[in-house]
């Protein structure tokens, strides 16, 4: 691998527009795109032809595994994990053209993007249908189809998803404790739900 981002490690197959910026430590593998005026953080893994869209953000510590898709303007915190081809859309009136039949071009359409908040995971081939939000270490099921925003420390799976569990930052289920208190078995941390919304003790 080479190095023309300042300290990033960047295959020679990668395609990295010159004006994205790359933090240091950043590993941007082969076949991976990542467009112009992206933001991209340090210690990042960028995987085998993973994209990132034009002016995408990623914090710190973020790994989008093989052909993840990140389309613009989606903003993903520290600590954030896309799975293998999962998507996070960008479109909510998809259409190649226009009502009278002409080809869409950039004015035509307004992106609108997902953002995920610290520490969370996509799974494997899941979709993010923008505009959502993922909450802080909650988790996406593979092969889901999230079309809601997903709280904080929720697991969601299926189609369309819904919450089946919560997990902690260790991403396991927890186990219930009863009067709305859980407890992660890997961590010994607990967690207290009220109102539909879990919150660290």
């Amino acid at each position: 691998m080479t190095q023309p981002h300042g300290g990033a490690q960047v295959a020679p197959s990668a395609d990295v527009d010159p004006r994205a910026q790359i933090g240091a430590g950043t590993k941007v593998w082969h076949l991976a795109q990542v467009r112009e005026d992206a933001i991209v953080g340090d210690d990042c893994v960028i995987g085998r032809g993973a994209y990132v869209g034009p002016g995408v953000r990623l914090g710190h510590n973020v790994k989008l595994q093989n052909y993840a898709l990140v389309y613009e303007p989606a903003q993903l915190a520290d600590g954030v994990f896309i799975g293998p081809a999962a998507v996070l859309t960008n479109d909510e009136y998809p259409r190649a053209v226009t009502p009278d039949g002409r080809l869409k071009s950039g004015d035509d359409w307004t992106a609108v993007g997902v953002t995920i908040g610290e520490g969370a995971a996509i799974g494997a081939r899941a979709v993010c249908v923008a505009p959502v939000r993922i909450g802080r270490w909650a988790l996406v099921a593979a092969g889901a189809v999230v079309t809601k925003d997903v709280p904080d420390f929720a697991l969601v799976a299926g189609v369309p998803a819904r919450r089946v569990r919560w997990v902690g930052r260790a991403g396991e289920p927890l186990v219930p404790k009863g009067d709305g208190r859980y407890v992660c078995p890997r961590t010994g941390a607990e967690y207290m739900e009220s109102d539909g919304l879990l919150s660290e003790v």
